[in-house]
């Protein structure tokens, strides 16, 4: 319905150099260039300048940029009000989200869609958050669980819906015999002196951890970093170091360790959204999808839980 091309500029735009605008999009790089120029060609006016190495969008791309998210979220809007008019809606619809997300919330959304829409090929990726709205802006998913952190697209970004589903406190996991245990209460910055396992650098948890220590007045001492709970809790168990763990993520229950909920101002949390691609909102499969999700979400259990619960 739209100029594919267009999609190609909102790529460049949202990752800030061809080549990774070319990754996400699953092309060569002369491509994406190839397509821009053409645009550029077409519209009659320059789209990229060179700035140093790379390219800077013009004045000129930013108002084509504003229409474009314009035309893309009307598209969507009659692309949701064709399949509201459907009896059985088909075609593919895909669903992605962060490993927490991927366990709990979306395999019954898409048991859901699978049920309740035969002809409806559904599928579910597991992806971390920032390259869930790659997916979603590439169109290669259509709803997207994540965590908001500071650098997914604010609320006010006019490509994508955004709506919170639940706020998932971290816990501290330490040594089943650490001092902390003896405590009645105890605060993310009763733990500043100690050695920390966090992700990998670059990723969304190594983020999380680092601006939530940050608030309370420290940076952690990285001794380790493992990208799975279960990694990062075998190395407590060992007494490497301590973790923060969701509290939506299951522990080993033969590990040596104890999970500690934390108290104080700021206790962390990750904020867990659902996001879509404006004007998709209505779409009846999408409606569906969110409604089960959003019926989850409500029911996990969110009170302090310990390894084997």
């Amino acid at each position: 319905m739209i100029d594919p091309k267009l999609r190609v500029l909102q790529m460049v735009h949202h990752h800030g150099t061809v080549t990774a605008a070319a990754e996400a999009l699953h092309y060569t790089p002369s491509a994406v260039s190839h397509q821009l120029r053409q645009l550029a060609a077409e519209l009659g006016v320059e789209l990229m300048t060179q700035s140093g190495r790379g390219i800077r969008l013009t004045a000129a791309a930013a108002t084509v940029l504003r229409h474009a998210d314009a035309l893309y979220a009307q598209a969507e809007r009659a692309h949701a009000e064709l399949a509201a008019a459907t009896d059985e809606p088909g075609g593919s619809f895909t669903l992605c989200g962060f490993s927490t997300a991927a366990t709990h919330l979306l395999p019954p959304a898409a048991a859901t869609l699978r049920d309740h829409y035969p002809h409806l090929s559904v599928r579910v990726i597991e992806a971390e958050p920032a390259r869930c709205f790659d997916l979603l802006l590439a169109g290669d998913a259509d709803l997207a669980l994540l965590i908001a952190t500071a650098d997914t697209p604010p609320t006010s970004d006019t490509r994508f819906e955004q709506h919170p589903l639940l706020d998932d406190p971290l816990d501290l996991v330490v040594p089943s015999q650490h001092p902390l245990t003896a405590r009645s209460t105890v605060t993310l910055a009763d733990a500043a002196n100690e050695p920390w396992i966090l992700g990998s650098p670059g990723s969304t948890y190594h983020h999380l951890v680092r601006t939530a220590c940050a608030a309370a007045g420290f940076t952690p001492d990285i001794a380790h970093y493992a990208d799975e709970w279960d990694t990062g809790t075998a190395l407590v168990a060992h007494d490497f170091g301590i973790i923060l763990v969701p509290r939506l993520a299951r522990l080993h229950e033969s590990w040596p360790v104890a999970r500690i909920p934390l108290h104080g101002d700021p206790a962390p949390v990750r904020r867990i959204i659902a996001a879509t691609r404006l004007g998709s909102r209505e779409h009846p499969v999408v409606t569906a999808a969110l409604n089960t999700i959003t019926t989850t979400a409500t029911a996990l259990d969110p009170s302090p839980r310990h390894p084997g619960d």
